[in-house]
């Protein structure tokens, strides 16, 4: 089914720097937009509801989760690109992931089979490890906020994420704030009680039982919202309908108390990467494949208003960016290709066509490759070769022992930011590693700058022999969402300097960039 709505006479025609399209839903937060860019991005923008704009105190709590959300890099969330929390109406644009909610999914098309829950259960565990990793907790994880794509899921609205540090009694988290959605919400957070990344780990089992039997473990709100969230504090999951090879890990993941749930790092290892080609069962990909058409339709000036303004002229060519800008010269300041003009060439229309048609016969194998390649809006750049790395498909030297434990030292983890200025303004780059063994993604940099978001990732190639050995991390490959010129990157080495800072240098050059831990 389409996810978009026809504009309203009430709506506006455009929020910031982008021209609103169509509707895309409503949420307790406010209304979310389909908009496009003047340089041709689409995007979801989210308009806070007037009422709440008018609270000085909502204002404070959404400008630092709007704050706190662009530090969360990777491939398995839709990254925040742009926001004004200061407007007489806050909102927040975010990359566009062309795909319907899970729950549209399950409505539509009935519970998904065991290979697609695992692959959904591996690639949501990893977009809440690159949120946890900044602070964050999601809270509010859903069926509605979970969009399937052909490459897996991705995770949306960070509305209701509230940083840890905050604390219980720090104003943004204290003991008594009900945010979430009772059918999936974790016991602690009905009680009021201080909320942890393990709530995130009960809403993930509610979300995998719902996605594998089309009903929630605990029933409907339909006797009551107050006996559903007795269900939920006391009473066992049903996990009827659930394979039974997923109802031990799902029943692990609804354990009432937080600290027996398994972490996000066990649960990866119980599910996987083996990702089946396709992961998802034909008929959804043929709706996947409707919309695309349709987006595109949708986006073609002709259609959709007067065309957008020409794209500024491309930067000039600078012979030290072929990489994927997590290496610097100290006085080197990046300048990507800005975003090319909306029109779209025969060749990908032909490809949206051609994945509709594949679809329809039931090659299921060559949609995946149809679906699962470059962004059609990068910049074109014949010596790079854009590919979407497989995070669920580790391709480890011979010598890796895949059942070690996770290697990586402990003060490499976690969020590392660093700003490169440049006449432009300044580019952004927000480098998280995460745990994991020889050739795991251990390590996602999200590169912003004028006219370019680029999303990389790269495997850990040797375990450090100590933990004051630099880790030794594989070629970075570019990851979906990204647009712009966005090249792929050479193996580097990553140690942690004497001062707090983390060093990154690119293997056998001079090339490096320091981070900062945190928001930099």
């Amino acid at each position: 089914m389409d996810r978009t709505q026809r504009l309203r006479p009430a709506d506006p025609d455009r929020i910031g720097g982008y021209r609103i399209l169509a509707r895309l839903g409503a949420g307790g937060m406010g209304q979310v937009y389909l908009a496009r860019s003047d340089r041709g991005r689409t995007v979801a923008v989210k308009l806070v509801r007037p009422d709440l704009a008018d609270q000085a105190d909502f204002r404070a709590r959404f400008r630092q989760e709007v704050r706190a959300a662009r530090r969360v890099g990777g491939l398995w969330t839709a990254p925040v690109l742009d926001a004004d929390t200061d407007a007489p109406v806050p909102w927040v644009a975010t990359g566009y992931v062309a795909g319907p909610d899970l729950q549209s999914v399950v409505e539509d098309h009935g519970p998904l089979p065991e290979h697609s829950v695992r692959v959904l259960a591996h690639g949501l565990a990893l977009a809440l490890q690159d949120i946890h990793s900044v602070g964050l907790v999601h809270r509010d994880l859903k069926p509605s906020n979970v969009l399937v794509t052909a490459d897996g899921p991705r995770v949306i609205d960070f509305g209701v994420a509230r940083a840890l540090e905050a604390g219980a009694d720090g104003g943004l988290t204290r003991t008594g704030a009900l945010i979430g959605s009772p059918g999936f919400m974790a016991p602690e957070q009905l009680r009021g009680d201080r909320v942890t990344p393990a709530c995130d780990v009960f809403c993930l089992g509610s979300v995998l039982a719902y996605a594998a039997s089309g009903r929630l473990p605990f029933g409907e709100a339909t006797s009551g919202v107050h006996a559903l969230m007795f269900r939920i504090a006391q009473d066992p999951p049903d996990l009827d309908g659930v394979p039974e090879s997923l109802q031990e890990l799902i029943g692990d993941c609804l354990h009432k108390d937080p600290a027996a749930r398994p972490t996000l790092g066990r649960i990866l290892e119980r599910v996987p990467a083996t990702l089946p080609h396709p992961w998802l069962p034909s008929t959804v990909l043929a709706q996947l494949a409707s919309e695309a058409a349709q987006l595109l339709d949708l986006e073609d000036p002709s259609a959709s208003g007067p065309p957008a303004p020409a794209p500024a002229p491309p930067a000039p060519y600078d012979p030290y960016d072929p990489y994927d800008d997590v290496t610097a010269y100290a006085d080197y300041s990046p300048e990507p290709d800005p975003e090319p003009p909306l029109q779209r060439s025969a060749k990908s229309t032909a490809a949206l066509i051609a994945v509709a048609i594949v679809v329809a016969v039931g090659a299921g194998g060559s949609v995946y490759a149809f679906m699962s390649g470059a962004p059609e809006n990068a910049a074109p750049n014949p010596t790079a070769s854009q590919t979407t790395p497989d995070p669920t498909t580790p391709n480890p030297p011979a010598s890796a022992s895949r059942g070690a434990s996770d290697v990586i030292p402990q003060q490499y983890l976690g969020s590392w930011s660093a700003v490169i200025p440049s006449n432009s303004g300044d580019n952004t780059r927000h480098l998280v590693i995460r745990s994991g063994r020889v050739g795991d993604p251990v390590l996602t940099l999200t590169a912003d700058g004028s006219g370019y978001h680029c999303v990389f990732q790269a495997r850990l190639t040797e375990a450090p022999p100590s933990p004051d050995t630099p880790l030794r991390i594989g070629p970075s490959e570019v990851g979906p969402g990204s647009t712009g010129t966005c090249n792929p990157g050479r193996p580097s080495t990553v140690s942690v300097m004497p001062d707090g800072r983390l060093h990154r240098q690119t293997v056998g050059t001079t090339e490096y960039l320091d981070y900062t831990k945190g928001n930099g």
